[in-house]
């Protein structure tokens, strides 16, 4: 087996491992937001959305650092220094005494972690070009993996033993995943001579002159946002449609687990037609895709109408996220990958900043509904956006050919 296959094989089994172990927790938040209480102000729903927008602000500052210092030093120690950042943080979550303790172990957390960029830095920087959509939507699918995974275990762990010992149990997985790191992963870097060491900003200002790049950015963000905007108010929802609170996390986690399943499957199968036919056509099929299913979430009255839908949703993320990530490699200038899916995460981290407060805002407003419109027309915009990449890039094929020919 090829060293590159091998790594990759591995790194997936870790990207489950630490996925999951981060998801665990996320059915229960706001209730344990709700547990913990307010000691200051603000309602329950305001400090549920700063428990998943504080710790993006901070990743969205240092992602782009650690992005320049993996490019310089290695991607492997990175991967070293997330997983095990995240293990000691997640356990200090689980003693914390009020929502606002909470939210500054969240803000600190946000300065270590990063292992999804990480990863698919690591990756990009070993597979082959024309493997990009199969061995990132393998890597994707890790991500759904755990996160199917992850919710499920969570909502049992928190029902059975209360949420803090959920905490404790991700903090074991992510110093396991950091052990696999150091242990088994592989990594052949050289450090560029001194004289050829590219400055911080003169390599981001290199990368966004990249084709396409700043249009792909913008389609990451929009697909975080879409994608984050809901996560801090739906176990909320299914205490509404449900009438009482109890079982709200278990389908709350099953509703996680079902959409990051399919998406799982969809993210190596998508990702291999991608390769064949163009990661542009399947990123504009999956945001189109998203557009249908969040507006039929709009109508939703029953709990299981729900879970059916937001399991739908996986076959769009699994197109969208995948498609993403490999049109960023193929145009990633050489030995860059560590800035690009830097920025790539920093971009991912401000749309989940903006997307509890744009969910927050909205909820009590005019309901989840409400918030089901926005995503929709996030959507609606990210399908846009899909559209033009794919009409620069078949511009770009057409004026390749054209000129070939009057060369020849």
């Amino acid at each position: 087996m090829a060293e590159w296959r091998r790594n990759l094989y591995l790194l997936f089994a870790i990207q489950v491992l630490s996925v999951a172990g981060f998801s665990l927790v996320f059915p229960f938040l706001p209730l344990y937001v709700e547990e913990l209480g307010v000691s200051t102000r603000g309602s329950v729903a305001f400090w549920s959305g700063m428990v998943f927008s504080s710790q993006a602000v901070t990743m969205m500052l240092s992602s782009p650092i650690w992005g320049a210092v993996a490019d310089r030093y290695g991607r492997k120690p990175m991967l070293v220094r997330a997983t095990l950042g995240g293990a000691v943080m997640i356990v200090m979550m689980g003693y914390a005494q009020s929502a606002e303790q909470l939210v500054l172990i969240r803000v600190v957390q946000g300065l270590f972690t990063g292992v999804v960029s990480a990863t698919s830095a690591l990756v990009a920087a070993t597979v082959p070009k024309e493997k990009s959509g199969e061995s990132l939507g393998l890597i994707q699918t890790g991500i759904w993996v755990g996160v199917a995974v992850g919710p499920l275990i969570g909502g049992l762990v928190s029902e059975a033993l209360g949420y803090r010992a959920s905490f404790w149990v991700t903090g074991a997985a992510l110093t396991l995943a950091a052990v696999a790191v150091i242990v088994f992963v592989r990594e052949d870097f050289k450090p560029p001579p001194p004289k050829e060491r590219v400055k911080f900003w003169e390599g981001y200002k290199k990368l966004l002159r990249a084709p396409d790049m700043g249009s792909l950015y913008f389609a990451t963000f929009l697909q975080s946002l879409g994608r984050s905007v809901t996560m801090p108010l739906m176990a909320f929802f299914f205490v509404d449609l449900l009438a009482t609170s109890r079982g709200a996390v278990a389908i709350t986690g099953l509703s996680m687990g079902a959409k990051a399943a399919i998406g799982s499957v969809g993210a190596v199968y998508l990702g291999k037609i991608g390769d064949r036919l163009g990661h542009e056509k399947v990123l504009t099929a999956g945001a189109l895709s998203a557009v249908l299913v969040y507006m039929a979430q709009i109508f939703v009255t029953e709990a299981w109408q729900l879970l059916v839908l937001q399991a739908l949703v996986g076959i769009s993320a699994g197109a969208i996220m995948p498609a993403t990530s490999a049109l960023l490699n193929l145009r990633t200038p050489h030995g860059a990958h560590g800035t690009t899916f830097g920025l790539n995460n920093s971009v991912t981290s401000g749309g989940r900043l903006l997307a509890p407060i744009l969910g927050a805002a909205v909820f009590p407003l005019i309901g989840m509904p409400g918030v089901f419109a926005l995503n929709t027309v996030v959507y609606v915009v990210l399908a846009l956006a899909a559209l033009y990449i794919w009409r620069k890039s078949a511009a770009a094929v057409t004026l390749g050919v054209a000129t070939k020919a009057a060369g020849d």
